[in-house]
């Protein structure tokens, strides 16, 4: 008697423990069975492209890993809260290109989460060795990278392919017009010497025929030697540049110094890396790339 007693406390301790391990996944399971499809960004141009193609579809669930105020994610390290989103997620929209310098470890943290990657078979420029991952402030590119999450969103959820490319196409329409407009207001400006902020522009920049002379930080956050400023200075002067473009992510003090130095004016242009996610964010691209080309027509002309 004494014997069956134990062996039945024995089996009742060994379901305590499985349903204890079992209940560790159950919050993230009892998500995964409501049957919505989730989609996180990695951070606000990828939000921004992502919500557009996802516009007005039932069962389609997109979220921003990072805060919308984030930036650019050059040196950013995944927080707790961020791999608990990514459990959670059936797709991850990066940039790629190398801003996501984290993705090998959520990769290797999160086997089965498929990884969408919107700057699939765009052609990269380098600065030195180091590919730049700016594409998306080229409008060609954007337009890339919407067709490249469209395709890959498609692939991983076909139950909503129509609805992923009829909004694709729309998209991409409203793109190819804000292309024509902004190249209608740039094109004939007579001044094309720039000096930008950092180097979030060189995509831009090529497709607009502009010629970045000088970056004032090449890397965000590297304030800028006596001597760099310096030597921007004295290339300002040489190339007769009339235009310094801050970004309004960050302070803008490096440029205010030349500026004084050299004559030139200080403008901002928006690369789009942060902005507001509500109502408003689907066309924050848009609204920010016709900002852009109101600054350059003032400060070009």
């Amino acid at each position: 008697m004494k014997s069956r007693v134990c062996q039945a406390l024995f089996f009742f301790l060994i379901c305590v423990v499985a349903f204890a391990g079992c209940g560790a996944n159950q919050s993230i399971d009892k998500e995964k069975e409501n049957g919505n499809f989730k989609i996180v960004t990695s951070f606000y141009p990828m939000y921004v492209a992502t919500i557009n193609i996802t516009n007005g579809i039932d069962g389609v669930e997109v979220k921003n890993m990072t805060k919308p105020q984030t930036g650019c994610l050059h040196d950013y390290q995944l927080t707790p809260a961020d791999l608990k989103t990514l459990e959670k997620a059936d797709a991850f929209i990066v940039n790629g290109a190398g801003m996501e310098a984290f993705l090998d470890k959520v990769v290797k943290q999160q086997e089965k989460l498929k990884i969408i990657d919107a700057s699939k078979g765009i052609d990269l420029l380098k600065d030195g060795t180091e590919e730049n991952p700016h594409v998306w402030v080229s409008i060609t590119n954007a337009i890339q990278q919407v067709r490249n999450i469209e395709e890959q969103l498609i692939a991983d959820d076909p139950k909503h392919a129509a609805q992923y490319k009829e909004n694709a196409d729309a998209y991409v329409t409203k793109l190819e017009s804000l292309k024509r407009e902004m190249h209608t207001a740039i094109d004939p400006l007579p001044n094309k010497n720039i000096v930008t902020f950092h180097e979030a522009f060189p995509y831009f920049a090529k497709e607009f025929n502009l010629n970045i002379v000088a970056v004032i930080e090449r890397e965000p956050g590297s304030e800028p030697t006596p001597k760099d400023i310096e030597e921007t200075v004295d290339k300002v002067k040489s190339l007769n540049v009339k235009a310094l473009f801050a970004e309004p992510q960050y302070p803008e003090g490096a440029a205010q110094t030349i500026s004084k130095e050299s004559g030139a004016k200080v403008y901002t242009l928006d690369p789009v890396v942060t902005g507001d996610a509500d109502e408003t964010a689907a066309d924050a691209y848009i609204n920010a790339m016709k900002k852009n080309a109101q600054v350059l027509k003032e400060a070009l002309q």
